[in-house]
């Protein structure tokens, strides 16, 4: 499930003249058993709803005085979450015979037309709080409180994000909290002003409008709501328009060959979620995004992390993880994504997150032909982005749960050819010309292929220079100093080992994997670093270095651009090559 709960104003909204009727009774009883939360968020005090609302015990939480107010109806607790009314204010309110005058725990409200009186009245004090209307009623609270405060300090008790939240209301007090959830309706009898900014506008009427949008929910989770004001941006394409990935639709394939930009993408693309606050998780058996600081990161080469560390990371709705694969053994970590899925699961059907999964290296993590839980929990999973060189060697029931694809590289008809036959599609595709630096192919099934400008990170990711320096790169990426006669198997896995190996062979198998422009192809594809590769393949190139100038050559090019001075504080001189 996606929207987990419903926030609705009372008065107007939920009732009618202050009841609410049985069918829409009815209907909040139907909502709450799926599992979903209800919460009432109302400019009433609450000892005035409590005696006019006794089925107050259908909501999780309420939400009193315009947001000053929290109750549990479960527990009894009242909790105020605003500064109490100044006195001052009251006083000469009360001398100015300003009626009718209610003072609650939080709010000081009248009614129209004295709200000239209070604005000079607060101005005359000095005070720094705001008034807010309902219809004709006038409300004064401390500054920064008003329904969206009060839904914010509600959905924290509950875990929840308000990316999971449906707001409905009909008010102008309505407007704060309805801006802040991820879906806002308008019941029918709404003032202009609601409806215009509304995602929805019932047919009905108040009570009867909260039920047609709790069915709406229910039964489609809003499929048929255009919600596109959230999308995350992906590029440009050729014409100049921007290009999107629907936050509420099917996953997404990133696909190309090594070193072709789908790093930097994804990049762009977490840092575009972090910012609208949409929580993800990103599984890297790599260690490909070990430094991103919108995410808290577990395991690392050292520590392999488990299913249930990794779950505990969740509890707060603005915390994102990354969970680094290098300390579990490459046979293990299909496993280890077949455990953790279902719980992630899980999770989406209480909390309705995380609300992006991002899956790098996933042939490994879900290959073909094989009978795992990774791809059972896979292919009912909306919200995924799988991330590959080889998208044919994934299992077909994790793509098939896909709609669309970013393709870089320079193999891009081959690997959306992969991917369409692989959805059972037959669409062929017309590449007319290379894919430039910064460039991808965007397809979404039964649409046009767009050629698009990838937008970058606002900031540049820092190279993963830590990871490569001393991490693992794993067996089939390690590099291996054999010699021309095979005579040798040293097993390189780090940047570290590179120099303090190469250091000790002998100049004939240096020099034999330096003539076969072996380690800058190695840099290239395992280590990922173009330009450490390029300026390699200058050192090779020069037949006129000796092997030991070559070797100090290359190992001056290593060490200048993984030292502490080329990362920041999160490398240690003392560790990292010197």
């Amino acid at each position: 499930m996606w929207f987990i709960a419903l926030a609705t104003d009372y008065d107007g909204t939920l009732a009618a003249d202050g009841v609410v009727d049985e069918a829409t009774l009815t209907t909040l009883r139907k909502f709450s058993k799926t599992g979903r939360k209800l919460i009432l968020v109302t400019g009433r005090q609450l000892k005035d709803l409590l005696l006019i609302f006794p089925q107050v015990d259908l909501f999780d939480l309420i939400v009193a005085e315009n947001g000053g107010v929290l109750y549990s109806p479960s527990t009894k607790e009242e909790r105020l979450i605003a500064a109490q009314p100044p006195p001052q204010l009251v006083a000469a309110l009360v001398e100015q015979k300003v009626q009718p005058l209610d003072v609650g725990k939080c709010v000081v409200a009248t009614w129209h037309p004295n709200e000239t009186i209070v604005l000079e009245t607060i101005r005359a004090l000095g005070l720094e709080h705001q008034v807010i209307f309902n219809k004709g009623a006038v409300m004064v609270l401390p500054p920064g409180v008003n329904k969206s405060f009060g839904l914010e300090a509600a959905l924290k008790e509950l875990s929840l994000s308000r990316h999971n939240v449906v707001g409905a209301g009909d008010a102008e007090n309505d407007l704060a909290f309805l801006t802040a959830c991820e879906c806002s309706a308008a019941v029918a009898n709404a003032l202009p002003s609601v409806k215009e900014m509304a995602d929805i506008t019932t047919n009905s009427f108040r009570g009867a409008g909260v039920s047609e949008v709790l069915e709406m929910i229910m039964n489609s989770e809003l499929a048929s709501v255009n919600l596109s004001r959230h999308d995350i941006l992906l590029g440009v394409n050729a014409d100049g328009k921007e290009v999107f990935l629907d936050t509420h639709g099917k996953g997404m394939l990133i696909a190309g060959t090594s070193g072709s930009g789908k790093s930097t993408a994804v990049t762009g693309i977490i840092e575009r979620l972090a910012e609208k606050n949409y929580q993800f998780c990103l599984i890297d058996p790599e260690g490909d995004f070990e430094v991103f600081e919108h995410a808290i990161t577990t395991g690392n080469s050292q520590h392999a992390p488990t299913v249930d560390e990794t779950v505990q990371h969740f509890k707060l709705p603005e915390t994102n993880i990354i969970i680094n694969l290098l300390g579990v053994p490459l046979a293990e970590r299909p496993q280890f994504l077949g455990n953790l899925l279902p719980r992630l699961k899980s999770m989406r059907d209480s909390l309705g997150r995380p609300h992006w999964i991002i899956i790098d290296e996933a042939h490994h993590m879900m290959p073909k032909n094989e009978n795992h839980v990774a791809k059972a929990s896979a292919s009912d999973m909306v919200g995924t982005i799988l991330i590959t060189v080889h998208p044919d060697e994934l299992a077909s029931e994790a793509l098939s749960s896909l709609d669309k694809a970013l393709i870089v590289g320079n193999r891009p008809q081959e690997m959306l050819e992969k991917f369409a036959t692989a959805c059972g599609d037959n669409t062929t595709f017309q590449i007319d010309k290379p894919l430039e630096p910064g460039e991808a192919f965007f397809w979404q099934r039964n649409k046009e292929l767009q050629r698009i400008k990838v937008a970058p990170p606002h900031t540049e990711r820092r190279r993963h220079l830590k990871k490569y320096a001393e991490g693992d790169v794993g067996q089939e990426k390690s590099f291996y100093f054999t010699g021309s006669n095979k005579q040798l198997n040293l097993r390189v896995q780090n940047l570290i080992l590179f120099v303090q190996i190469s250091e000790g062979v002998d100049d004939d198998t240096w020099l034999h994997h330096l003539r076969n422009a072996e380690y800058s192809k190695w840099f290239a594809e395992a280590i990922k670093d173009d330009d450490l590769a390029k300026e390699t393949a200058s050192i090779e190139e020069d037949r006129s270095l000796t092997a030991a100038e070559s070797k100090t050559a290359i190992h001056d090019l290593i060490k200048k651009r993984y030292t502490a001075s080329a990362t920041g504080p999160q490398l240690n001189s003392t560790n990292i090559l010197k």
